[in-house]
């Protein structure tokens, strides 16, 4: 369960008022002191995030907040920090202080969750200090079936686990890495350029993602450097799909025959998390960048960039040069995310193996509601190397559809 990355884990986050009782209940459920609590209200300050196991959904985030009503300086940060848990929330948890019951506070919660499309559990939290609550009235006034619970004692856990399990969205896990493209038996070539930025003696993250997917399809995998693909294809057996990493697309597809399959870790990423027809709608746009063009770059995670990082330099440079001139390139590392996107011509994403499913398509649909383009990293390179159809006809299934988006 620990080992298990936070990307992979169904987000559920426990929001409401302050002394609501959010760390007490996560304690409850967690079984253990995992969480501050205190009868003090503010206690909790910054969003604090906690994995579990949750069957039969399996390892969980649960995370604790700040109260959405606090007050004062401190307080509006620590409400801005909370609301942004909400672009990472898959399953929220609104709790209701029962000695208070729903006002227009909740109300108002209840709406937002429900315009950002994230399912809710609804608690009343606090029942061993006054007994019986009007669930029915509270229920009608808030169009939302309510539990009743107490932390304190332990009281409507049981039930409580069972409604999250109920409640997760089905498809919040995404499609798996290979699904569609394996089958058992096949050989895949796992084609894994050493990373400067990974750690001493590791593959990054995305690569033994899609190892262990390829193992979990009852697949073989060999995995090899960029420069050991032509003395493997000549040795034979012939690869059922080759995956690469996007950075040795126009060196791999050279070397392989023209109808062997060919995919990248960040479009089997794009698909895995978010919309490669829309992605693959933003790589289509590039062709009218100008230069003096500003463009955002998103990292998900936060590494010091060596050499010639992807981000930074190379995507940088094949971009300017299919756009004939220079662009203005910015950056948003980690979980920040500009508020205002509408300045930008095209925003390029990485393939956000740090991030979880909601977040990335919370992120999505943001740009396509501003309608700012946008593709991540693996398929904007395949695009500028001229792969790009090629990646994309190995989605048998779905390519008719993802070639409308394109021609759109």
């Amino acid at each position: 369960m620990q080992s298990t990355p936070r990307s992979n884990r169904l987000h559920i986050a426990f929001l409401g008022r302050r002394n609501a009782g959010k760390s007490s209940l996560i304690n409850a459920l967690a079984n253990q002191e995992v969480s501050l609590g205190s009868p003090v209200p503010g206690t909790t300050t910054d969003p604090v995030f906690r994995a579990m196991e949750l069957l039969p959904l399996g390892p969980v985030v649960l995370i604790d907040t700040a109260g959405l009503d606090d007050e004062g300086a401190l307080g509006e940060l620590r409400v801005k920090r909370t609301r942004a848990i909400l672009e990472r929330t898959e399953l929220a948890v609104l709790i209701i202080d029962a000695t208070l019951g729903p006002g227009d506070f909740e109300l108002g919660l209840r709406r937002e969750l429900e315009s950002r499309k994230i399912p809710v559990v609804g608690v009343v939290n606090k029942l061993d200090l006054v007994g019986q609550v009007p669930l029915e009235e509270w229920q009608a006034r808030l169009g939302l079936p309510l539990l009743t619970v107490s932390a304190a004692h332990r009281r409507g856990i049981d039930v409580l686990k069972r409604r999250l399990v109920e409640s997760a969205p089905a498809d919040w896990e995404g499609r798996a890495l290979v699904d569609g493209l394996v089958r058992p038996g096949d050989l895949v070539y796992l084609v894994t350029p050493i990373d400067l930025e990974a750690p001493k003696g590791r593959l990054i993250l995305p690569q033994v993602q899609t190892l262990r997917d390829i193992l979990d399809h009852e697949a073989t995998a060999l995995v090899l450097k960029e420069n050991a693909v032509e003395r493997a294809l000549a040795r034979g057996p012939r690869p059922d799909l080759v995956i690469i990493d996007s950075q040795v697309f126009g060196q791999i597809s050279a070397v392989l025959p023209p109808d062997m399959p060919l995919v990248s870790f960040s479009i089997l990423f794009a698909r895995h998390k978010g919309d490669l027809g829309l992605l693959a709608q933003g790589a289509r746009r590039v062709a009218s960048l100008k230069p003096g063009d500003r463009v955002l770059v998103a990292e998900a995670c936060t590494h010091h960039p060596v050499g010639e990082d992807i981000g930074r330099v190379k995507i940088p440079r094949w971009l300017e040069k299919a756009v004939g001139g220079s662009l203005e390139f910015e950056y948003a590392v980690g979980p920040n995310f500009p508020p205002d996107l509408s300045a930008y011509a095209l925003v390029i994403h990485c393939g956000g193996c740090m991030l979880n499913r909601g977040n990335m398509l919370s992120r999505l649909e943001r740009l396509s509601e501003e309608g700012v383009p946008v593709v991540n990293y693996g398929v904007l390179i395949a695009y500028l190397h001229g792969a790009l159809e090629r990646t994309l006809s190995s989605f048998s299934d779905e390519v008719l559809h993802l070639r409308e988006n394109m021609s759109e």
